[in-house]
């Protein structure tokens, strides 16, 4: 899941950019109003928080805007603005919901999932072959046994799971799992895809020499090659 951090305080927003990565999100994150709205109308966007107090177009305009404008992804306004009044506006102008500052990141996390769990409606189950991810328990079974995975490999295998038998490039895959520009030098997808295999079974992703990843659905204890040469 890809999010957009909208805060002008580097303090701020580094606290929340290191935080909601190490839950399993992918995050971007802008300072000012103007890039807020350029980055919001990515429709691969699924949830921004913003704060209103930006330094050069309040929040709340971006929000007036990009909902005057059609676009319909969830809002979810971090500020130190905490009166009712302040909340009142916000919702009025189309925020999803409001959390005021101080706040507690285990609270902002909850939001955040229950949001998105919202906005994909009652799919919270993933199924591919044998496998089945739990999006509301963040459990995993492949067949009648559990598996456990990090919350960066969580992350990585509903990526996978979302497009099944689609190849994945690794710029693709740390763009939406890490939240980085491609780094041809970096061999982080690399590393937990082996984890993934290791936990799921070696068959469950398939190498596509010089292009990336594609995962594959597979019944428990069905064999399937991992690597697979593409012609140029």
């Amino acid at each position: 899941m890809r999010l957009l951090v909208v805060e002008d305080e580097d303090r701020i927003a580094s606290f929340l950019t290191k935080g909601l990565r190490a839950e399993g999100f992918a995050v971007d994150r802008v300072a000012t109003g103007r890039d807020a709205m350029a980055a919001a109308r990515d429709p691969n966007l699924d949830l921004v928080i913003l704060d209103l107090g930006l330094p050069d177009v309040d929040g709340s305009r971006v929000l007036h805007e990009l909902r005057r404008e059609g676009v319909e992804v969830p809002v979810l306004i971090l500020t130190a603005r905490g009166d009712v009044d302040d909340r009142v506006e916000g919702l009025n102008l189309g925020a999803d919901d409001y959390l005021a500052k101080p706040f507690a990141f285990d609270e902002l996390v909850a939001r955040v999932r229950a949001r998105l769990r919202r906005r994909s409606g009652s799919a919270v189950m993933l199924k591919a072959g044998g496998v089945e991810l739990d999006l509301r328990t963040r459990r995993v079974k492949v067949g009648p046994k559990s598996v456990e995975l990090t919350a960066r490999e969580f992350s990585l295998l509903q990526t996978f799971m979302r497009h099944p038998g689609q190849v994945l490039s690794r710029e693709q895959l740390l763009s939406r799992v890490w939240g980085f520009t491609f780094d041809p030098g970096s061999n982080l997808v690399d590393v937990y895809v082996g984890y993934l295999r290791k936990k799921l079974g070696e068959g469950s992703i398939e190498t596509v020499r010089g292009v990336g990843y594609r995962f594959v659905a597979q019944e428990p204890g069905e064999a399937t090659a991992t690597d697979t040469a593409i012609d140029a």
